[in-house]
């Protein structure tokens, strides 16, 4: 990050995302072990360069477990654990820890098989287990209804409806028939969406993000040896993480984390709004785009519903979005955070083929974890093509 209290000189040297979106046959492990060797292969790197890992929901003390499969002994280690904003941050650790000396390389990843596991993710409680979930497990809503909830008050507060809503996902299904790997690929329209069942009023079936098997990997390492490595150099310019919750009974479900990890983001890396070429932003729901941006300040809040209407977050629009289909369409495995940071690269690369942004020099992603409404945190970064 450059600027007022930023990181500056490191890159994302490789990236890496699994092609499949159904592996019955693969264990979450497995899935990440190809991940990692896909991303060093990418930036020309072996494994015994490694020295800093990074991994956050594949078992229950993922980071131990991976090093173990991997066969890794770092100098450097994290299990950021912040929902499906993880891994947008372990960029951010990663940067600081390489800055800080303690590593040289660092090697994010994912894999999970959630699809194949049968795992229906925000359809269900499940049982209590931080002290603040006794209160919203038993009596509290889904993931879904949480999302449902305030997708409610912004349509109340601010006139939103359904059909602008209805344009996140037709848009992401868009970019989506472009990427070969993307889960679904068949055009929609907003009346497809709009007829599509109700899942948690208002967010119909299309609203919601899929689920699939899925994983993927990152190599972070020192800009100036980025520069000697296989693949052009995509620089970190900047970011910011923040967590939202209620409070002692303060609540306003309108104003999430973004706010904040944007803000600072911006701060540190000197980038102005209109100098973002394209946003990969974490679309768990289509409420989640909409609130996203403006949060993040590229509309005022109560203007996300016009904003993302006409084209504007499409391919070839003013600010394109999710262009490989997101998670409402290419591909959510749980966790979503390291695709952004993935396709992000790729754009900047300008290896992308047909859903490639012209001339992207500046990408910013936003990656959300936990319940918008409730208790979640938000990571954002912003990335620079060399």
């Amino acid at each position: 990050m450059s600027g007022s209290g930023g990181i500056a000189g490191i890159a994302v040297a490789g990236v890496y995302e699994h092609p499949r979106r159904s592996a019955p046959d693969k264990t979450a492990y497995q899935i990440a072990a190809e991940s990692a060797r896909g991303a060093l292969e990418d930036a020309g790197l072996r494994l015994s360069d490694v020295d800093g890992y990074a991994t956050s929901g594949v078992g229950p003390i993922g980071v131990l477990s991976m090093c173990h499969h991997l066969n890794l002994r770092p100098d450097w280690i994290d299990s950021t654990a912040i929902g499906g904003s993880s891994f947008v941050a372990q960029v951010l650790n990663a940067a600081a820890a390489i800055r800080a000396g303690l590593c040289t390389t660092v090697l994010v990843t994912y894999g999970s098989t959630a699809a194949s596991d049968r795992f229906a993710v925000g359809t269900g409680g499940g049982s209590a287990g931080d002290p603040p979930d006794s209160f919203d497990v038993p009596y509290g809503p889904t993931i879904v209804g949480a999302y449902g909830m305030v997708a409610q008050r912004h349509m109340h507060e601010y006139g939103t409806t359904s059909a602008q809503l209805a344009e996140v996902a037709v848009t992401m299904r868009r970019h989506a028939g472009l990427n070969p790997d993307a889960k679904y690929r068949e055009p929609i329209t907003a009346d497809d969406v709009l007829a599509s069942r109700v899942i948690s009023s208002p967010l119909h079936l299309l609203d919601c993000c899929v689920i699939s098997d899925g994983g993927g990997a990152l190599v972070i390492t020192a800009e100036e040896r980025a520069r000697d490595l296989a693949k052009p150099v995509v620089r970190v310019l900047g970011g910011g993480m923040a967590v939202r919750h209620p409070g002692i009974g303060v609540r306003d479900i309108t104003d999430i984390a973004a706010r904040q990890s944007g803000k600072k983001a911006f701060e540190r890396s000197g980038v102005r709004h209109e100098d973002v070429d394209l946003c990969m932003i974490y679309d768990s729901f289509t409420i989640t785009v909409v609130e996203t941006l403006e949060n993040l300040g590229f509309c005022e809040l109560g203007e996300g519903g016009p904003f993302v209407q006409g084209g504007r977050i499409g391919l070839g629009g003013a600010l394109p979005v999710n262009l490989d289909g997101g998670g409402l369409s290419s591909n959510h495995p749980g966790m979503r955070g390291i695709f952004l940071v993935i396709e992000a690269t790729r754009q900047l690369r300008g290896e992308c083929g047909a859903r490639q942004v012209e001339n992207a020099e500046i990408a910013l992603c936003h990656g959300t974890g936990g319940f918008l409404g409730i208790r979640h945190s938000g990571a954002t970064l912003l990335l620079g093509r060399a």
